[in-house]
């Protein structure tokens, strides 16, 4: 597969906004878009990480040429057009001068991608030069360029101040651990990403040159310490990730960045509930919503309705609980628009079905949690690997605890046989629960063999 990178515009060129690529998305929001170019890529064996910033990079003429992987995805999106007809220079033009180089002795192949050096694209790959892989077994992560960002951190960095290419590197470090952690779950990725974090903030100690490129640079590098804090969060460290959205929530209030700051409440609200800490969930959920108001999308506000829900069930007021779940459900139906965030691109029917699973699960609920986890399962987008794993390990305890143990190991199961490329510590947790359930059942269908793979399954390795 074709790296992910694309040709930027030049840094002495104003990029000119690509008019063509924004009439072929119509009237579609560019998540709905990015959405359909995934879907396309599928079709044809692709794989892109496309979401709505990458829309707007497009249009916005900050891409002048697609990747080979993205050129393929387009073409086969409008037949009968050129890169051209959609607005993009000839690759010939924007290759340059020079034949193509060797790649660098420090760049790792990568299972399932083409190298990730790319001469046409030499800027960002100078400061995206490192790779690193995961995996235990059978199963190896796909590796992202997630290096030190190619930054100096003594007394060159003021000869080398950062400007464009390092606030595109940092975003693409982001969209790279998302991902990473779509496709294959938190664990062993934890560490490796902590080193492009640090850089990004040294970035931001050099001082960019231009005010736009350190806002950018700012809430990039925010959203990169919630991605780590994520990877920490789903791996069982909880203080770590602690420390990670406390630190997105401070570049935030540095900035008077809403949209930062409520994504770090939101994340902020989701790990005090798995912490057991309820009532925290509530007011991070709902400070989330006080800066998410003036933004402008329901869709946003609709989940952080959910993270609330979340508390409430973990207080056991199934009252509040239930409204907040109402207002959610309510806000998801007005739609998705440009006002979304990039980030909120897994939130969907499935995600909104697994939140609410989870708490009626927490509620003691076991049928109607049963029911929103068998909806999540069968809706989630097959990209969304370790979601599927986690919704379906949701219906297996469900369906335990509501006294089916049959229908509770068929579940069960099917989740072992995802983590051969799912690692996530959040789910061996889920399916530990589980089997302390079924353990009195072992006679029941399917009970003994789900048992038994399930007590040989090796510990999840922490990277």
């Amino acid at each position: 597969m074709a790296s992910s990178t694309d040709t930027p515009a030049q840094p002495d060129r104003p990029p000119r906004p690509n008019t063509a690529f924004r009439q072929v998305r119509g009237r579609r929001s560019p998540a709905e878009f990015a959405a359909l170019v995934r879907r396309a890529a599928r079709e044809i064996g692709e794989r892109v990480s496309c979401d709505a910033r990458y829309v707007g990079r497009v249009e916005a003429g900050e891409i002048r040429c697609p990747n080979y992987a993205y050129e393929r995805v387009f073409l086969h999106m409008f037949p009968g057009r050129t890169l051209a007809d959609l607005g993009f220079a000839p690759r010939s033009a924007v290759r340059g001068r020079g034949a193509r180089p060797a790649a660098p002795p420090n760049a790792v192949p990568v299972a399932g991608y083409e190298h990730p050096y790319d001469p046409l694209n030499h800027e960002e790959s100078d400061v995206l030069r490192r790779a690193f892989m995961t995996g235990t077994g059978a199963t190896v992560a796909a590796a992202a360029t997630l290096g030190p960002l190619g930054i100096a951190t003594d007394a060159s960095a003021a000869a080398r101040r950062p400007g464009t290419s390092e606030a595109a590197a940092v975003e693409e470090a982001v969209r790279r651990i998302r991902l990473l952690d779509d496709k294959h779950g938190a664990d062993g990725l934890y560490r490796r990403a902590a080193e492009p974090l640090r850089a990004a903030y040294a970035l931001l100690d050099a001082g960019a040159t231009r005010q736009t490129t350190a806002e950018r640079l700012h809430s990039s590098a925010g959203e990169l310490a919630i991605s780590v804090g994520w990877l920490a969060h789903d791996s069982g460290r909880f203080d770590d990730a602690r420390s990670h959205y406390a630190e997105a929530l401070a570049t935030a209030r540095m900035t008077g960045d809403a949209g930062l700051e409520a994504h770090a409440f939101c994340n902020t609200a989701f790990l005090a509930r798995d912490a057991g800490r309820p009532r925290e969930a509530v007011r991070a959920a709902q400070a989330a919503q006080r800066a998410a108001r003036p933004l402008g999308s329901p869709r946003l506000m609709s989940l952080l309705a959910l993270r609330e829900a979340g508390g409430w069930a973990g207080l056991a007021d199934r009252t509040a609980c239930e409204q907040a779940l109402v207002r959610a459900q309510a806000l998801f139906g007005r739609g998705t628009c440009e006002a979304d965030p990039e980030w909120m691109s897994f939130y969907g029917e499935a995600e909104l079905a697994g939140l609410e699973a989870q708490c009626w699960s927490t509620l003691g609920d076991w049928r109607r949690a049963t029911r929103h986890a068998r909806r999540a399962a069968r809706l989630q987008d097959p990209h969304f690997s370790r979601n599927i794993a986690l919704y379906t390990a949701e219906l297996a305890d469900d369906l335990a605890r509501d006294g089916h143990p049959d229908e509770a190991a068929g579940a069960g199961l099917r989740v072992l046989d995802l983590l051969a490329q799912v690692q996530s510590s959040r789910i061996h947790t889920m399916l530990a629960g589980t089997a302390r359930v079924l353990l009195p059942h072992r006679r029941a269908t399917g009970v003994a063999d789900f048992l038994d793979r399930h007590a040989s399954l090796p510990r999840p390795r922490r990277g």
